[in-house]
């Protein structure tokens, strides 16, 4: 198998749904995990009040975030789309959690 083969096969949609696959269990907990992490640690920042009274909230809401991330993760078409919605999210969070704690880019 050649690299454009390779490609392809992260590219197409699995013919069944039978099988979800460890790439696609490993990246829907994992990336799951972090994006509801990141989301919560997010929350913490936008929720007006200190972080003690703040932290509630987002505490509430993890384990369901972690599910909603997760599905919305493994649901998706190819290979290629589950790596995108885990690294991708992640880094979109990361970048907006940076900007608000270092307020700002410069």
């Amino acid at each position: 198998m050649n690299l454009i083969d390779g490609i392809k096969r992260w590219l197409e949609s699995e013919p069944k749904g039978n099988k979800i696959g460890l790439f696609r269990a490993f990246m829907a907990i994992f990336g799951g995990l972090l994006l509801a992490y990141l989301g919560m640690t997010l929350g913490v920042f936008l929720i007006p009040g200190s972080a003690g009274e703040s932290i509630i909230i987002p505490l509430l809401f993890n384990t369901l975030a972690w599910a909603v991330a997760s599905l919305w993760i493994v649901l998706a078409p190819t290979r290629l789309g589950v790596l995108w919605r885990a690294l991708g999210s992640t880094l979109l969070v990361s970048i907006a959690l940076s900007i608000l704690f270092f307020g700002g880019l410069g």
